[in-house]
């Protein structure tokens, strides 16, 4: 341990053998942070195990835009350069440098990542390499399922992305990826924060951040309390969400124990976008600002998280983790819903449509055992786990109103569709019951200093049911299980440059609330990847392509009016993505990537040959930030940064259900910002001045909906300035 003895010159925390809530080593630690120089340990005579100090202004794994390691893609604290599949870290300073407002905002520079139907904006939808939607299980916080709709709250610290098939390790996942959101920490030395900020769009928000020691024993809490109310950029509606996150956490000497808990209240509104002209297949040509609902389109409601987790050295070579993860929704929404549109007279067929007592609860249970073995002289980094999983999502009363024409696209007034609409008992009772059960075992063999192979496989074993309606009709009730491999090899042609090469599954259970046609086998995906990644002391990078084949997929028909369910054959997804983030000098950082895609569908009788909903072929983004220094002199001084770029994708594609394609314009997309952390009169004050979507362009982020298809529009140009008090 004395050779990770460092001085820093910062804040920090005194963490004992096991760090935050991935129960990490610290022999893992003091590698992880000698690059940078963050670590005091101070050994004791005895042979005791010594205290470390860890740097607390950000993650030890990452400096500025550059990651340096993940647990996302192995469940273990690993070394990206030792991972043979790709995976993608937001870190905190791009979060902040951003001015990150969702977790699609937050991921929008990442390759290959989109947003998908959301849900009228009211549920987070991630597309990964072309696969993905809302619900797809695909979510996780701090390593656990999350069900909650908006995964992106103020106790976000950075989020992880696993690239490709991760049912290995997860369990039943669709075959692009996997999201990790880790939260923030309670630390042992104190720190204290207000900060709060204001929008263009009109309103604002408050936050404090409180953390600490509890004694002098390694007890430790983090309290974070957020209340944001914002205007809506369209013509009405605003933004409300209030959160509390107490946490705590005991750093023992072999120990660590984690418990917290997050309670979130929101209100959004419920807004599908706009519609396309099917005449020109281009969106409406209306005002990008003109809303085709109601003021009453909200949806309004809560979530609580509860996660505990606990870390336990056995010895040198074996730790134990344990996790509990419980995830409570509930929520209820209204809308003026848009049935059809003629587009000569503008007139539209409205109809009010609410979902009240929707609610959704998940349980996690994880219990694996990491270790290290020497074995004919070669290490193996062993990881040997089970997971449980109950995932119950039902919407208890679904309102249904008559069809109504009053309402003019081309000249719009509003509050002539009253909130009033029958409760339909058909529909009602929307059940889908999740469990899984999974067993696995992974092993990575170090060959040497250059070769490492890792193989691992998964028993997983899940029963779903689901169906609606008063009185009840099971809609499907499937058992199964499958064994899931996983395979790769990673080349290290020197300490900071590697190749790699990968084989995934994936496996998804095929089960739908509308009626289904024909059977609906499980969906089953195939994955390969090669790749290469640098990871010096200031940049990573990362270069990948990848083929996915999935079969089976399961997709939404609207015949007569009804939504029906139905397997579509097979899609296939190719590519090749590169990432760059890091330091290009002392005083020049970048966040860079480029994404090609190709996603289609096959051999299906109405889509083959069709793209996949929400993946463009082309995307690619690029920020800069420069370092200006310190600047003034006391009593008001202090560090000024700068940075701007942008993002652009390619036409998007969107679906009607019927097998016709309309294409969305290119997207481009500015920002900047510039960032003061100053010292007056003795106070330090962070400042903060973002523009996001500078040039007020309009671009189109995803689709949703069979029949009439619907685009939902990015938000138009907005100015920030938040300030930060540390105390």
């Amino acid at each position: 341990m004395k050779g990770c003895q460092r001085r820093s010159g910062r804040r920090g925390i005194v963490v004992g053998s096991l760090i935050l809530s991935q129960g990490l080593l610290v022999a893992g630690v003091c590698e992880a942070v000698e690059q940078e120089g963050a670590v005091d340990t101070v050994a004791s005579d005895r042979g005791t195990l010594p205290a470390v100090t860890v740097n607390t202004t950000k993650p030890i794994d990452e400096v500025g835009y550059q990651p340096r390691r993940a647990s996302v893609a192995t469940r273990t604290d690993t070394p990206l350069i030792d991972v043979p599949q790709a995976v993608n870290v937001v870190t905190q300073q791009s979060i902040s440098d951003r001015a990150s407002d969702s977790l699609a905002d937050a991921l929008s520079a990442v390759p290959g990542v989109r947003m998908g139907n959301t849900l009228a904006g009211t549920l987070d939808a991630i597309v990964k390499r072309g696969f993905g939607d809302n619900r797809d299980n695909s979510i996780l916080r701090d390593g656990m399922q999350s069900v909650q709709p908006r995964n992106f709250t103020p106790t976000t610290e950075r989020i992880e992305v696993l690239k490709g098939p991760a049912s290995m390790l997860y369990g039943i996942q669709d075959p692009g990826g996997i999201i990790n959101v880790v939260t923030k920490k309670p630390q042992l030395e104190a720190a204290r924060s207000v900060s709060g900020f204001g929008s263009s769009y009109g309103g604002g928000g408050a936050q404090i951040d409180l953390t600490g020691p509890i004694g002098s024993s390694g007890l430790a809490y983090r309290f974070i309390a957020d209340h944001r109310r914002t205007d809506y950029w369209r013509d009405f509606g605003e933004t409300r969400q209030d959160v509390i996150a107490p946490s705590i956490a005991w750093y023992g000497r072999d120990t660590t124990v984690l418990l917290a808990y997050e309670h979130m209240s929101y209100a959004v509104p419920f807004d599908r976008g706009t519609i396309i002209d099917t005449r020109t297949g281009n969106p409406v040509a209306i005002p990008n600002k003109e809303r085709l609902d109601e003021r009453y389109n909200v949806s309004a409601g809560r979530s609580d998280a509860l996660n505990l987790r606990v870390d336990h050295k056995l010895d040198s070579n074996w730790t134990v983790h344990a996790g509990y993860g419980f995830n409570r929704t509930y929520y209820n929404d209204w809308q003026a819903r848009v049935m059809s549109a003629n587009f000569n007279t503008g007139v539209l067929t409205r109809r009010v449509d609410a979902t009240q007592n929707g609610t959704q609860t998940t349980h996690n249970l994880t219990l694996n055992l990491e270790g290290k073995v020497q074995i004919a002289g070669l290490q193996n980094d062993v990881l040997a786990g089970v997971d449980y999983m109950r995932n119950y999502r039902v919407l208890a009363d679904l309102y249904r109103g008559r069809n109504n024409t009053g309402f003019n696209l081309y000249a719009p007034v509003y509050g002539l569709l009253p909130q009033i609409s029958t409760l339909s008992p058909a529909d009602s009772d929307q059940t889908d019951k999740l469990i899984s059960r999974g067993a696995f075992i992974q092993d990575a063999v170090h060959l040497g200093d250059r070769w490492i192979v890792l193989g691992g496989l998964r028993y997983e074993s899940f029963s779903e049911m689901t169906g609606k309606g008063r009185p009840f009709v099971v809609g499907a009730n499937v058992n199964a299980s499958k064994v899931v491999p996983r395979a790769g090899v990673v080349f290290k042609i020197d300490p900071k440059w590697s190749l790699y090469a990968s084989y995934s599954e994936s496996f998804r259970p095929n089960t739908s609330i509308a009626q289904p046609i024909g059977e609906l086998p499980p969906e089953q995906a195939q994955a390969w990847e090669i790749g290469s990644k640098y990871v010096a002391n200031n940049l990573t990078a990362t270069l990948a392509l990848f083929d996915i084949r999935k079969r089976n997929i399961q997709t939404t028909e609207t015949i007569g009016g009804i939504n029906y369910t139905r397997n579509a054959g097979r899609a296939r997804s190719r590519g090749v993505e590169l990432e760059v983030n890091g330091k290009l000098s002392d005083t020049w950082s970048a966040i860079g990537s480029y994404a090609y895609t190709e996603a289609r569908y096959q051999d299906d009788p109405k889509l083959a040959g069709n793209p996949l909903p929400n993946a463009p072929k082309h995307e690619a983004a690029l920020y800069l930030t420069h370092d200006f220094g310190m600047i003034g002199t006391a009593p008001v001084s202090g560090r000024l940064r700068a940075g701007a770029g942008g993002r652009v994708f390619s036409t998007l594609p969107v679906s009607d259900g019927t097998g016709k394609v309309y294409h969305m314009p290119w997207g481009r997309v500015a920002d900047a910002f510039i960032a003061w952390d100053s010292r007056i009169v003795g106070q330090n004050i962070a400042w903060q001045f973002n523009a996001k979507n500078i040039f007020n362009s309009t671009y189109y982020t995803s689709s949703c909906c069979t029949g009439t298809p619907f685009v939902t529009i990015g938000p138009s140009r907005e100015f920030i300035l938040s300030a930060r008090v540390d105390f």
